[in-house]
């Protein structure tokens, strides 16, 4: 009995060191992780690039902004958009109304491989002359070659009363 309790807590003390080396170099690994530079001018030009995108007038070129892994809750529909087609879909109604957009208010927040520009928009419809004000967040992830967004979020501007 006394071997086999010996076994056993020798059995424990090596897999406690295996998990502790484990977790040592996985830390490691996030330390030495390196940071791609961004500032808030360059944050602030991933939106004029969207924006540039979108007087493409091709649902395609807009969605190339986005992540492969990524979701779009979009201003004007309540349906949240995952895929590259369901963006697309979203893109092809939403580009027919020539939407110009504006950044009228922001704040911007950097960190390591990500970056997010929350604020107000206005976008002007070329088609119909009509502005429409609305917040925004957007959350943008280097994903080694490019910043591309993983998370946009925007949705009509309250009106106060």
């Amino acid at each position: 009995m006394t071997k086999k309790i010996m076994v056993l807590l020798g059995t424990l003390a090596l897999a406690g060191c295996a998990t502790h080396a484990s977790v040592e170099r996985s830390l490691g690994a996030q330390a030495s992780q390196s940071c791609a530079p961004i500032d808030e001018a360059s944050v602030a030009a991933l939106f004029a690039r969207w924006n540039k995108s979108l007087q493409t007038g091709k649902p395609e070129v807009v969605v190339k902004n986005y992540a492969e892994r990524s979701i779009l809750l979009p201003t004007l529909s309540g349906v949240n958009r995952i895929t590259a087609a369901e963006k697309e879909d979203y893109f092809a109604h939403f580009l027919t109304a020539q939407p110009q957009g504006t950044v009228t208010e922001r704040q911007i927040t950097l960190g390591c491989n990500m970056a997010v520009d929350s604020g107000l928009y206005t976008f002007h419809m070329g088609s119909s002359g009509k502005d429409v004000a609305a917040r925004y967040t957007y959350t943008y992830q280097w994903n080694g070659q490019d910043w591309l967004i993983v998370s946009h979020h925007s949705s009509l501007l309250p009106v106060d009363k």
